[in-house]
């Protein structure tokens, strides 16, 4: 797995004290100095914004002596309030609205946030929306007007070599500008909290604090949001699509989520046993194992024995791997599939559907065999089907959590149903009685 470093500045003193840019000058129109480039850079500029992420950490201590000996040890009193100050970038896309977009990660946790624009005004902002599954959010600027923006380009028509400009806030150092080529398309990188695919990897200098920052083309069009770089090496960054960035803000923006997608199958893992009787050399893929009526898996041709290999030219080694793939896939988007069927390799295309809530509901009460209602304590169990899997659950138990995902409502119930529908087995927390268990229910 590449060791990939998203791009999450946590402690930078000095930036705020960093002047504002000075005016940029107007040389004569006809010099060779006034490049695309340069030109580019004047018009998107000012719609970029340095992101401080201010986290307040209650009841901290200011040294591993402090927390040894007691609070009185140093200073006599009660432990402090600490901030912990992170930055990025971000860019304005709407200025009547003064809509910014930006990673996820760069304002993750923060209980405060500020914009800071090229002329060097300052104003709070407000999340509107965030995703990490795609790493994008949006920010709504607190008390201003008719901002600049930069102007939404199109993703889907890149081409490998061409000269792209990132601009953005690396280390503190407002608005700095660099320039590289579209290394590649479609790049998938994996860290701890998923999968991120389609990717556009890029040789423009990228450092931390360029998080959140734009992309542009050679016309001053914004084709992506910076994202990641990978640390072992110079010269290789990451950035989101813009036309997925703006699916994904468009999702937030009127519904507070991305819409869930799913194919309309159940996936299992292979062993080497199953991978020989199919006439398979390696462990790789998933088997189908069930293909549901009137979904794009059905629709397609996909049928039960099939063993997916890849999504996008990614391939996918097991069923978390299947899910991850499809967390990061947005509404309209059509998706490549590899598959093995009868020792030869099949290509298709698939788009897939919303995984609306009626049909996670009926699925997870098929699969767990339970049914829970949600109340004023939180979601209470209503029915369990006798010898299934969740069997061991009473009516009027409560589920607290699934995995590590609490869950207070039906939606996040719903949306943890998701996320492990296709696991060997699940930990769920549960509360009896006023007592608290946990339970393992096997699918």
């Amino acid at each position: 797995m590449p060791a990939i470093a998203f791009l999450f500045f946590g402690l930078c003193l000095f930036c705020r004290g960093l002047a504002p840019a000075p005016a940029l000058a107007a040389p004569d129109p006809s010099s060779p100095r006034l490049t695309p480039v340069v030109r580019a850079v004047r018009a998107v500029a000012p719609a970029v914004v340095n992101i401080t992420s201010t986290h307040i950490i209650e009841g901290s201590r200011a040294s591993p002596l402090e927390r040894f000996f007691g609070p009185d040890f140093f200073y006599g009193g009660p432990a402090r309030r600490q901030k912990r100050t992170s930055l990025g970038s971000g860019v304005i896309v709407d200025g009547a609205g003064g809509l910014v977009l930006t990673n996820a990660h760069v304002i993750a946790g923060g209980d405060e946030i500020v914009v800071r624009l090229l002329d060097g005004r300052e104003f709070p902002a407000a999340v509107r929306g965030a995703d990490p599954d795609f790493d994008i959010a949006v920010l709504q600027i607190v008390g201003a007007r008719n901002l600049p923006e930069a102007r939404m380009g199109d993703s889907s028509d890149i081409l490998p070599g061409e000269t792209v400009i990132a601009i953005g806030n690396p280390f503190g150092f407002t608005h700095t500008v660099t320039t590289g080529v579209v290394s590649a398309l479609g790049r998938t990188i994996r860290n701890e909290s998923g999968v991120f695919t389609d990717l556009i990897q890029t040789d423009a200098a990228i450092n931390p604090g360029n998080s959140g920052g734009p992309l542009l083309n050679i016309e001053g069009g914004l084709i992506g949001i910076n994202t990641a770089v990978d640390a072992r090496a110079e010269g290789i960054g990451f950035a989101i699509p813009v036309n997925k960035a703006r699916r994904v803000m468009d999702d937030l923006m009127k519904q507070g989520r991305v819409a869930p997608l799913w194919l309309g199958m159940m996936v299992q893992d292979m062993d080497s046993r199953t991978a020989m009787a199919l006439g398979l050399k390696d462990v790789t893929g998933v088997l189908v194992s069930a293909v549901f009526e009137n979904t794009p898996a059905a629709q397609a041709g996909i049928a039960p024995g099939d063993v997916l290999l890849s999504v996008n030219e990614t391939p996918v080694h097991d069923r978390r791997d299947y899910v991850n793939v499809l967390r990061n896939q947005t509404e309209g988007v059509t998706l490549n599939l590899r598959l093995y069927r009868g020792e030869r390799s099949i290509a298709m295309s698939v788009r897939p559907a919303r995984f609306d809530d009626p049909t996670a509901q009926s699925l997870m009460e098929q699969r767990w065999g339970l049914t829970a209602r949600e109340g004023r304590g939180g979601l209470s169990v209503i029915a369990i089907r006798r010898g299934g899997p969740a069997d061991f659950l009473r009516k009027g138990d409560m589920i607290v959590a699934v995995g590590a995902a609490r869950v207070n409502t039906m939606k996040d119930l719903l949306q943890a149903f998701r996320r492990e529908r296709l696991a060997g087995q699940v930990l769920l927390q549960v509360v009896r009685d006023g007592r608290q268990y946990y339970a393992r229910l096997v699918p």
